[in-house]
């Protein structure tokens, strides 16, 4: 059983993602990031691209090839106020769903190693 079968699949995951873009629409230093226009589309493929990560269906490769996070990250300032702030409501994202505590420290290692790894403007 995959890590994504684990937690319940793509309806976990779509809590978690769907509590933190509620976040971001309101958040002073992530909203302007995210186009306005967009942002069902980016909360989409964060959607995708988890479940993938963590063992479900392709869909994000298959729509958008090889993740690529820093290069399609590049053209926004990615600061650690940034990395806090992303974090924050990734937090509020995994609060919202019923993981248990191993399950949930796992996918907040993962995080918070990959928000680290995005900042690419110092502070």
């Amino acid at each position: 059983m995959t890590f994504f079968e684990e937690i319940g699949g793509l309806p976990t995951i779509e809590k978690i993602v769907a509590t933190f873009y509620e976040g971001v629409a309101t958040d002073p230093v992530l909203a302007p990031m995210y186009p306005a226009d967009d942002l069902d589309g980016a909360r989409e493929r964060l959607t995708l691209f988890l479940a993938q990560y963590w063992g479900g269906p392709t869909t994000y490769s298959e729509r958008r090839g090889h993740p690529r996070l820093r290069m399609r990250h590049a053209p926004y300032a990615v600061t650690p106020d940034a990395r806090d702030h992303w974090l924050a409501l990734f937090r509020a994202g995994l609060d919202a769903v019923d993981l248990t505590p191993e399950q949930d420290a796992q996918f907040w290692e993962y995080v918070t190693h990959a928000a680290q790894f995005m900042i690419n403007t110092p502070g």
